[in-house]
């Protein structure tokens, strides 16, 4: 009979070994958050894929802050980043360090083998694209171009969360609507329509010229 807190680990088709909270004690490594720098790499080489989380990493302690400074100023002049690794919740994770501004920001990254290919992406179209489409994909693109800084991010979900505990604590009835099924659209025709609406939210307001108020003014009298 299996203890309640007992976990098997498949080592063949329909063959496990019982692995106990004892034994997972024993593999825990103990946290240090001391970050041990391995080598450095261009950032080139690094896959945007790897990333995980982001961390802001300090000096530690007033004795650091002139090495913190100095690792910060030559990972910029070089752009280079610092590959290593840290222990933190009894887990090792490598990291990657990257300047920013007068600091240096740590990313957790992610474990090369856990990345899949992006060959594993069911029902890849591997033909070559249409110039007609591809013309169009072009002008909306360029026609919906802005400056990041520009694009306002919004947390709905938050916003949403928010006004729903006000409103328990206001003693309101929360009301869920549903969203409407939205109907399956041509691409081409999908693309022409995104590039007029884009064509119109950037056409200019007319200006009236001094004839026409003229004309205005004396329609209004008459």
């Amino acid at each position: 009979m299996k203890a309640k807190n007992e976990q098997g680990y498949q080592y063949e088709p329909g063959q496990y070994v019982i692995i106990d909270p004892e034994d997972i004690e024993k593999v825990k490594i103990r946290s240090t958050k001391i970050i041990e720098i391995e080598a450095f790499v261009e950032a080139t080489q690094v896959h945007p894929t790897l990333y995980d989380t982001p961390y802001f990493a300090g000096p530690d302690g007033e004795i650091a802050i002139k090495a913190y400074a100095l690792l910060c100023e030559t990972l910029k002049e070089t752009g280079k980043l610092g590959v290593g690794k840290v222990v933190i919740r009894d887990r090792e994770s490598p990291v990657l360090l990257a300047p920013q501004e007068s600091g240096l920001v740590m990313y957790k990254l992610r474990y090369p083998s856990d990345v899949r290919k992006v060959s594993s992406i069911p029902e890849l179209n591997e033909d070559e694209v249409d110039q007609d489409q591809l013309k169009l994909s072009r002008t909306l693109v360029e026609s919906m171009s802005k400056n990041l800084e520009d694009i306002e991010f919004q947390d709905k979900y938050r916003e949403a969360l928010k006004e729903m505990i006000e409103a328990k604590i206001e003693g309101k009835e929360i009301v869920t609507m549903a969203e409407e099924e939205r109907p399956t659209v041509d691409i081409m025709t999908a693309l022409k329509a995104s590039i007029e609406q884009a064509k119109d939210e950037k056409k200019p307001m007319k200006k009236a010229s001094s004839e026409s108020i003229v004309k205005e003014k004396k329609r209004k009298q008459a």
